[in-house]
């Protein structure tokens, strides 16, 4: 059977600035994934998986979630999946997360975010969800070098649960092991027991836990359910920041007063200031000079959308920066088509009913009241997939499209 041509990929082009092929098999070296695993993973065959690392093909620009895939599974940071990225010809999945010295964007959230778990009484379990475009969680290392300041290095742990849904749970439990530095791990109560023993040891401990989502449902609620009863045990000496989002939020909320994780207090990544999209356009482009008025513009247009802003970036970087081009069709036509966008509103338009239910929100002047959790499924999806923005506070809080522009990405999709 010949693979299909999302399989097969774009043809290497000249411009591409590293050599995709060596770097996936750099990357898949380190954990020792076979193509085949791989292929398993992110649902295309072992010879598109070959002929990618082989150098034979790229990966073909409507393939852009099955790469997201690989580069979860095979363990990727958020730079080394934008390097990923970059090499088979791609916008970055993570934007605008360059480390640099200096005012950093979010500073001040990021201070009031372990102000707020340093003083968390009894348990102190901070959920930081944020949707789609900014990293699970964003910024991850600005976070880990103030909890390093905060708790000291020895005592902060960081956590990644493996991606592979095939992953046993002694395997998952023994990567997490590793990962806190606890030795062999055998199974999750060695797991617990060992983290407990660290515990015991005195002093505080800070964990972080990026990706909480990844693996199975049942693995993660196990994962959870250990974390919460050594919280419990050990009141204000175990730290605990879990970054994720919509699969996260269903451990708070979803099941009521015995969801697993219903002691621990929510914290949502914001949306960028003015100040913030500054410094991140800076950081990304230090030699460019970037106009007060071009950034309070593109603010406007893209919502603060990370992806788009730096969609937009990029595309005022090659065509001239400036507030007339912020205004140009062909500017808006180029984020309407955006991948990171079509991404989102392609599944919900390809069934009947929740094409119905998105060709009826696209007219909508407000979605709805904005919940804690969203139980419309299409809202939630939208909201999460970061097309969605709550406007006012309290019981005026609303619903509506981030920007104009996802709003007519969501009409060309039913378009099309």
């Amino acid at each position: 059977m010949q693979p299909t041509a999302i399989e097969q990929g774009a043809a290497v082009a000249p411009g591409v600035h590293e050599d995709f092929g060596h770097l996936l098999g750099l990357y898949m070296r380190r954990i020792r994934a076979s193509a085949s695993g791989v292929a398993t993973e992110i649902g295309l065959s072992r010879e598109a998986v070959n002929n990618w690392r082989n150098g034979v093909s790229l990966p073909n620009p409507r393939s852009r979630d099955r790469l997201a895939a690989c580069a979860q599974y095979l363990r990727l940071t958020e730079a080394e999946t934008n390097r990923l990225f970059s090499a088979a010809g791609f916008a970055t999945e993570f934007p605008l997360q360059a480390a640099a010295a200096g005012a950093q964007p979010f500073a001040g959230f990021m201070d009031r975010l372990f102000a707020q778990l340093a003083q968390a009484r009894p348990y102190a379990i901070t959920m930081l969800l944020s949707p789609a475009h900014w990293g699970q969680p964003p910024f991850r290392q600005e976070l880990l070098l103030r909890a390093r300041a905060q708790y000291g290095a020895e005592a902060v742990l960081h956590i990644q649960p493996p991606y592979s849904v095939s992953t046993a749970a002694a395997d998952y439990f023994a990567a997490l092991g590793r990962q806190c530095g606890l030795g062999e791990v055998g199974s999750d109560y060695e797991f617990e027991a060992l983290l407990e023993k660290r515990l015991l040891a005195g002093g505080r401990l800070f964990c972080l836990v990026s990706r909480f989502e990844q693996g199975t449902a049942q693995l993660r609620e196990t994962l959870a359910g250990i974390l919460r009863s050594l919280s419990e045990m050990h009141s204000g000496r175990l730290h605990l920041l879990l970054c994720g989002s919509e699969a996260l939020a269903d451990l708070k909320y979803r099941s009521g007063d015995l969801s697993l994780l219903n002691i621990g207090q929510v914290a949502h990544w914001p949306d960028p200031t003015l100040e913030d999209l500054a410094l991140m356009a800076r950081q990304r482009w230090p030699g460019t000079a970037w106009p007060a008025e071009v950034i309070e513009a593109l603010q406007a247009l893209t919502g603060g959308h990370p992806a788009l802003f730096e969609e937009a970036l990029q595309w005022l970087v090659e065509q001239g920066v400036g507030v007339a081009s912020v205004y140009s069709p062909l500017l808006r036509a180029h984020l309407v088509a955006s991948a990171r966008l079509w991404q989102t509103l392609l599944p919900l338009a390809q069934e009947p009913a929740t094409r119905e239910q998105l060709r009826g929100l696209v007219d909508a002047a407000s979605l709805g009241r904005a919940r804690p959790y969203l139980q419309d499924a299409v809202l939630r999806r939208l909201f999460w997939g970061n097309l969605l923005q709550v406007r006012g506070a309290g019981e005026g809080a609303h619903l509506h499209w981030r920007c104009d522009i996802a709003r007519e990405a969501a009409v060309a999709v039913l378009q099309a």
